[in-house]
């Protein structure tokens, strides 16, 4: 009798501590915070113009097994340009134990967002859609809340501004790092 009593409570420490890091073996909750270095192109009139550009940002979202749902908020800063964006992202991933391959895609907005030339006044932007696609990696160690990613992300906003009678588009890559906390 004694036997079986340690054995059951060895059983149950140990699923207990195994199961910290995920609670819901459904799904997970988590929040973020992302940041990246990258570039910035401005397409108007067949002509590119590029420069260096980071993104800053914050993730809230549903990890599923096989996928990953979530609302981004990023604030791209350009050489001229400050754009702020609110994404819808939807992610596939490759189940496989600490190191778990992805890539998605997203659809967003851009507001409050303004180009600020070198003359002249500043123009504020058009709320534009945008499109992105992002591939990664994401590390997850099984024991902690936490996962990082590093991924590579270009986004496009479509008709973001208008300067000499001329639509610019705009398009920002980026290589970027995100940490999420498992709730």
């Amino acid at each position: 009798m004694k036997l079986n009593s340690i054995a059951f409570f060895t059983t149950a420490a140990i699923m207990l501590s195994a199961g910290n890091a995920n609670a819901n073996l459904l799904f997970d909750i988590y929040a973020g915070a992302t940041a990246g270095i990258g570039a910035t192109t401005k397409i108007t009139d067949g002509h590119f113009y590029d420069h260096s550009a980071q993104s800053y940002g914050a993730v809230f979202g549903i990890d599923i097994p096989m996928f990953r749902i979530e609302g981004e908020y990023s604030y791209l800063d350009g050489h001229d340009t400050s754009i702020n964006l609110a994404m819808i992202n939807a992610y596939f991933k490759i189940p496989t134990p600490v190191l778990k391959p992805y890539f998605g895609a997203g659809l967003g907005t851009t507001f409050e967002s303004k180009y600020t030339p070198k003359h002249g006044n500043d123009i504020d932007m058009d709320n534009s859609v945008t499109y992105q696609g992002m591939v990664g990696l994401t590390l997850d160690l099984p024991v902690a809340p936490i996962k990082f990613d590093i991924e590579g992300r270009i986004l496009y906003a479509n008709n973001a501004y208008e300067i000499a009678n001329e639509m610019v588009d705009i398009m920002h890559y980026d290589a970027r790092l995100k940490l999420r906390y498992i709730f």
